[in-house]
C-alpha cells in the first residue's frame, strides 16, 4: 500500500523530507506510519494542536540550554548553573539534577580533549551551527520530494583548522548501549558532510555563517549525562563514515520515510496525522475527567502513570515523564518481578509452560535470590493459561494497547502481561509476582488500579472482540502458591467501580501542571530523593 500524502486532516506541503537520528531505530514500540509522516515537517494537523508546555517535559533541555550558555556566551560554570537552579521554565528537582549532568559533561569533555592532545590530535571547541547533509532535486521524485535534509542532533566540535569535527550524542542517564549500526553510521556521515545551518521551527535548515570546509575525519562519543560516562562510538575518516551511510543507514532511511504500516502507541502524541487516522480507537471521556482548564500539548497516560502520580506528582514528573534514574541499587522485589516477567514472556511466545524444565539461572539474580524466583515459576507452570488452549485461538505477548481520547488529547497505553483469544472473546491477564497478600480490606481493582483501566479499555473497544466473551485475569504468585482471579469487563456495576476508581487517580493529573512533590513515608526510598528538597526535610524531619 503506498503511503497516503498528505495524511487526511492535515495541511501543508510534502517536498521537504528531514530525518533525524532516533528514526534510524526501527524501534519495535513506534509506528512506521507515524515516523513516515514525522519525516515530512511542513505538513502540521488542521487546525493546529496545542503545544503549550507548562513546564519543561525534554529532559535534556535544561542541560543544552546551560552548555550553550557555557560554551558560546562565555559564561562562567558557577553563573550559568546558578541561574539554571533558578530558572522558572524547570521543574526544580528537574534543574537540580540539570547541574549535576552539566558538571559531568564537563568533565567528561574536558577528559576527552585531554585524550586528544595526549594521542597527538588537535584540540576541538564548540561550534553554535547545527550540522545538516542537504540534498536538492530540481523535479519532485517518487516521494513527492525535492528537497532532502539529514540532520544529527548532539553538541558539536571541531578543530580549528576544521579538519576534525566531533558529535557528542547525549542520553539521559547512561551511554546508550542500543544504538543500531545504522544510527551510528548515519551521526557520523551527517558529521562528515553536513554544512552549517540554523533553523527555525517549522522552517527549512538555512545556511549560517562560517567555514563549511568538510573535515578529513570525524569523531562521534556517546554520553550519559546522569553518570558522565562517556564512549567513542566512531573514529572515522570521511571516506569510511561515507561508505558505513551506504550500507548501514541508506537503506533503513529508504524503508522509514515510505513506511505505511500502523502501530499505535506513545508516538501518537507527537504525531501531526493522529486526527485523520484509523486508529487508535476513539474512547471519548473514558477517563471520567474534565480536562485542564487551558489546553495543553497531547499527553500520554497509562495506569502506571496515574498510580505514580497519586503517590507523588514530582515523582511521576521526574520519572514518567523525563525518565530520570537515580544510580540506586533496585530492590530484590523489581529484580525478582522482571527476572520472572522475562521468562515468562519467552515461554508464553513459544507455547505453554507446563512441563518445561524450570531455568538453573535467572538474570540479575544473585544465588541466594533466586530459589523465591524459581518457586513462583514452579507455581505459575500450574496455571499458564495458554497450557490446552486450542489451536486457532490467537496469543500476544505484552502488546502495546491504546486508546484515543480526542476530548482530553490524551493517548491510554496498556501493556497487558499477556493477551489472549477464547471463543471469540478476549482474555487480558496481568501476572504479578509478590512475598505475601495485600491487604483483605481493600477490592481488587482497588488494590491494582492497572484492572481497573483495562476494564474501561475493554468496555470502551480495546483489544475488540465479543466483551461478553471476553475476560480481565490476575495471577498472583508467591513462593509458596499461586492466586487466580477473574473480572467480568462488560459488567455494570464492574465498569462503575472501575470509572470511580481510574477517575479518581486521573482527575488531579489531568489538570496538574507544577507536579509538587508530596512528602510522605516514601520518601525515605524515593530514588529522586538526592534532587528532591522537600523530600530530604521531610527524611531529616524524621
Amino acid at each position: 500500500m503506498t503511503l497516503r500524502l498528505p495524511p487526511p486532516g492535515t495541511n501543508g506541503d510534502i517536498w521537504l523530507i528531514r530525518t533525524s537520528l532516533p528514526l534510524l531505530r526501527e524501534d519495535p514500540q513506534d509506528c512506521p506510519r507515524g515516523n513516515a509522516f514525522r519525516a515530512r515537517p511542513l505538513v502540521e494537523q488542521n487546525p493546529p494542536r496545542n503545544r503549550r508546555k507548562p513546564v519543561e517535559d525534554f529532559a535534556l533541555a535544561p542541560v543544552m540550554d546551560t552548555l550553550d550558555a557555557i560554551e558560546f556566551e562565555r559564561t562562567d560554570v558557577a553563573t550559568a548553573v546558578t541561574a539554571l537552579l533558578r530558572s522558572r521554565k524547570y521543574h526544580p528537582a528537574h534543574a537540580d539534577w540539570a547541574a549535576g549532568a552539566v558538571r559531568s559533561y564537563l568533565a567528561a569533555r574536558q577528559a576527552a580533549e585531554t585524550e586528544r592532545r595526549m594521542r597527538g590530535r588537535a584540540g576541538t571547541r564548540p561550534v553554535r551551527a547545527q550540522w545538516t547533509d542537504i540534498r536538492e532535486c530540481k523535479t519532485p521524485d517518487a516521494r513527492g520530494a525535492t528537497r532532502y535534509e539529514r540532520t544529527a542532533w548532539g553538541r558539536r566540535y571541531a578543530s580549528a583548522d576544521g579538519r576534525e569535527r566531533e558529535l557528542w550524542l547525549l542520553s539521559v542517564n547512561s551511554v546508550k548501549e542500543d544504538r543500531p549500526p545504522a544510527e551510528i553510521a548515519e551521526a557520523a556521515a551527517v558529521t562528515a558532510t553536513g554544512t552549517p545551518t540554523q533553523a527555525a521551527f517549522r522552517d527549512l535548515h538555512r545556511p549560517a555563517p562560517g567555514p563549511a570546509r568538510r573535515p578529513d575525519r570525524v569523531r562521534v562519543v556517546g554520553i550519559g549525562c546522569g553518570s558522565g560516562e562517556h564512549r567513542v562510538l566512531a573514529d572515522w575518516d570521511t571516506a569510511q563514515a561515507l561508505r558505513r551511510f551506504e550500507e548501514l543507514a541508506k537503506p533503513v532511511l529508504g524503508r522509514v520515510v515510505a513506511a505505511e504500516g500502523l502501530n499505535p502507541g506513545s508516538g501518537c502524541t507527537r504525531c501531526e496525522a493522529l486526527a485523520g487516522c484509523e486508529l487508535p480507537r476513539r474512547a471519548p471521556g473514558v477517563l471520567g475527567v474534565s480536562g485542564p482548564r487551558r489546553p495543553r500539548k497531547r499527553r500520554s497516560v497509562s495506569a502506571t502513570d496515574l498510580r505514580t502520580h497519586a503517590r507523588c506528582p514530582a515523582l511521576f514528573h521526574l520519572t514518567r515523564v523525563l525518565h530520570l534514574a537515580s544510580d540506586r541499587p533496585e530492590s530484590e522485589p523489581i529484580r525478582r518481578g522482571r527476572a520472572v516477567d522475562q521468562w515468562l514472556n519467552e515461554r508464553h511466545g513459544v507455547g505453554g509452560c507446563r512441563g518445561v524444565p524450570l531455568p538453573d539461572t535467572l538474570p540479575g539474580l544473585s544465588a541466594s535470590e533466586l530459589p523465591a524466583a524459581l518457586a513462583m515459576l514452579g507455581r505459575h507452570r500450574t496455571v499458564c493459561p495458554l497450557d490446552g488452549l486450542p489451536a486457532g485461538e490467537r496469543v500476544r505477548v505484552q502488546p502495546r494497547l491504546t486508546a484515543y481520547d480526542p476530548e482530553l488529547d490524551v493517548v491510554l497505553i496498556a501493556d497487558p502481561d499477556l493477551l489472549y483469544t477464547r471463543s471469540g472473546g478476549w482474555i487480558w491477564r496481568e501476572t504479578k509476582t509478590a512475598t505475601r497478600s495485600p491487604w483483605e480490606g481493600r477490592g481488587l481493582l482497588e488494590s491494582y488500579p492497572q484492572l481497573a483501566f483495562a476494564v474501561l479499555l475493554m468496555a470502551a473497544g480495546v483489544p475488540g472482540g465479543d466483551l461478553r466473551r471476553s475476560l480481565i485475569e490476575l495471577e498472583v504468585l508467591y513462593p509458596d502458591g499461586a492466586r487466580c482471579e477473574e473480572i467480568d469487563p462488560g459488567e455494570p456495576q464492574t465498569q462503575q467501580e472501575a470509572r470511580r476508581i481510574v477517575a479518581g487517580l486521573a482527575g488531579p493529573w489531568a489538570v496538574d501542571e507544577t507536579y509538587p512533590a508530596k512528602a510522605g513515608d516514601h520518601c525515605a526510598g524515593c530514588e529522586m530523593l538526592a534532587h528532591c528538597e522537600t523530600g530530604r526535610s521531610q527524611v531529616e524531619a524524621r
